[in-house]
C-alpha cells in the first residue's frame, strides 16, 4: 500500500465535504468497525515503489474513548496540516501513514481498529471511517499497548527489511496504560495464537516493539481524565499520575501536550528531532504560542542515535 501524493488541492475537496463545520458524530459516523479495519490475521504493509522509492512508515494510534470527543474532532480537522507539514519540512522521506483505534480491551466490543499505509488522500477518508466507540471502563488505563504489539507482530515493512531503519508510532490519550496484556486478549483481538494463561508485560511489548519501531506517547493534559478531579484527589493529581505512568515506561518519549490543537506541529517537530534537528532549530520555526507548545513537548527529547540493538529509555 502507499501509492499516490497527498495534495492541499484533494485536501481541501475532501475537508469541505466531509470535515469541515461538522460535528464529531457528523465526521466519525460509523457505528460499527468496518470490517477491513479488524485486525485479526491481517498483515499491514509499507511497501517502497517507483513513486515512493524510500518509504517510512507513520503509526498514529488515536484513543477513540468517550473522554477524547473534542480531541478527536480537532485531529480530523488537522490532518491536513499535520501531513502538508510533513511532505513540505520532510523530516522524513516518502511518508505513509496508517491510523489505529484504541479503546479499552477490557471492556470494549472493538478495542483495536487499523487502517491501510496511505500517502494520498485515503489517509483522511480511512480516518473519518474509524468507529468512534465512545467506550472505556474506568479502570485507570485504555489499551495503548495494542498498537505496539500490532506493530509489532502485524506490519511487514520495506524501511525494516531492506534498509534497517525505524518505523514511527504515535499514540495519543489521556489516561494510563494497562500493566499487562493477556493471551486471551491477544488472542481475540489479533488471532494470534497464545499458550494458556500466557501475559506480556508492557516492558515485553515496548520492547519487542521497539526493535523495528522509534515509540512516542502524547499526554494529552486536556482530555477528561487528566483535566478531571477524581474523588478525594487534588487539581493537577491525576495529571501528575497519569504523566508520571507513562514517563516511568517511556521516559523523555513520554510527550506532554498542553494544548491539543498543536498536535500536529508536535509530531512533526519530534520527526524533526528524531532527523537530527536542535531543539533551539525547531522551536525557532514555529510562531507565537505553537513555539510555546512545542519547547515543552520536545525540549528533553534527544535525536536519535544510532541503532545498537538494545532498546533503552532514558
Amino acid at each position: 500500500m502507499g501509492s499516490g501524493t497527498f495534495t492541499s488541492h484533494d485536501w481541501a475537496n475532501y475537508a469541505s465535504s466531509n470535515i469541515k463545520g461538522k460535528s464529531v458524530q457528523q465526521i466519525y459516523s460509523a457505528r460499527k468497525m468496518k470490517d477491513e479495519f479488524d485486525p485479526k490475521s491481517v498483515i499491514r504493509e509499507s511497501r517502497d515503489s517507483d513513486e515512493h522509492p524510500e518509504s517510512t512508515p507513520i503509526i498514529i494510534g488515536l484513543d477513540v474513548t468517550g473522554s477524547m470527543e473534542d480531541i478527536l474532532n480537532e485531529v480530523a480537522q488537522q490532518l491536513g496540516d499535520l501531513v502538508t507539514e510533513i511532505l513540505e519540512r520532510k523530516p522524513v522521506s516518502d511518508p505513509q501513514i496508517l491510523f489505529s483505534a484504541i479503546g479499552d480491551s477490557h471492556c470494549d466490543s472493538y478495542p483495536f481498529q487499523c487502517t491501510q499505509f496511505e500517502s494520498d488522500i485515503r489517509i483522511a477518508k480511512q480516518l473519518t471511517e474509524l468507529y468512534f466507540e465512545r467506550g472505556g471502563g474506568g479502570n485507570g488505563f485504555e489499551s495503548y499497548p495494542l498498537a505496539w504489539y500490532f506493530a509489532a507482530n502485524h506490519t511487514s515493512c520495506d524501511n525494516y527489511e531492506k534498509r534497517e531503519k525505524k518505523g514511527f508510532l504515535f499514540t495519543m490519550g489521556d489516561d494510563s496504560y494497562p500493566r499487562t496484556l493477556s493471551g486471551r486478549e491477544l488472542t481475540n483481538i489479533f488471532g494470534d495464537p497464545m499458550e494458556g494463561n500466557t501475559e506480556m508485560t508492557m516492558q515485553e511489548v515496548l520492547t519487542q516493539a521497539s526493535r523495528k519501531w522509534e515509540i512516542f506517547h502524547l499526554c494529552l493534559k486536556q482530555g477528561w481524565n487528566m483535566s478531571s478531579i477524581g474523588f478525594g484527589s487534588r487539581p493537577g493529581e491525576e495529571e501528575n499520575r497519569i504523566v508520571g505512568d507513562w514517563t516511568k515506561l517511556l521516559g523523555e518519549r513520554a510527550i506532554p501536550v498542553s494544548d491539543y490543537t498543536k498536535i500536529p506541529q508536535i509530531i512533526v517537530s519530534i520527526l524533526e528531532r528524531m532527523a537530527g534537528k536542535s531543539v533551539e532549530e525547531i522551536v525557532g520555526s514555529w510562531d507565537g504560542s505553537t513555539a510555546v507548545v512545542v519547547r515543552e513537548a520536545i525540549r528533553g527529547l534527544t535525536e536519535k542515535k544510532e541503532d545498537s540493538g538494545i532498546v533503552e529509555f532514558k
